[in-house]
């Protein structure tokens, strides 16, 4: 992540293994294809098999991947520690959503960012959405 502040994007996990060192940063992940992925650290488990559920760890934390019923699908937002503050949300009910009154309808696996200094309301028609707040500290 040399040089970025965040990365926000989608990782298909066809085998198990270890993941990379991110050092320094924190993780957000959430499962949105598949079932039955653990994440196995030192300290114990990281439960990623219910969907749309996400998770947080430390990016120095070391993991190896176990995948339960086969090849899964995630969603990552990566933030330099002392730089950003991260959130990770899945909102149900929407494809579309609508922002300052303008609908802005979105196809399943498409994205949208929406660069604001003020706070921004979601509104989900239908679907589901995953949202990632990421802030300067």
């Amino acid at each position: 992540m040399e040089g970025d502040l965040w990365r926000f994007g989608r990782t298909p996990i066809t085998t198990p293994g270890p993941f990379s060192d991110y050092a320094g940063n924190d993780r957000l992940q959430v499962l949105i294809a598949g079932r039955g992925l653990v994440l196995q650290t030192p300290d114990g488990e990281i439960d990623v098999r219910t969907p749309f559920k996400p998770v947080r760890f430390a990016g120095e934390t070391m993991i190896v991947s176990r995948l339960e019923a086969g090849p899964v699908e995630v969603v990552n937002l990566i933030g330099r520690r002392e730089a950003v503050a991260l959130e990770l949300e899945v909102l149900a009910e929407g494809e579309a959503f609508s922002w300052e009154g303008v609908a802005y309808p979105l196809s399943p696996d498409h994205a949208l960012r929406i660069d604001s200094g003020r706070r921004t309301i979601v509104a989900l028609m239908c679907g589901r959405v995953v949202v990632a707040g990421i802030r300067r500290l």
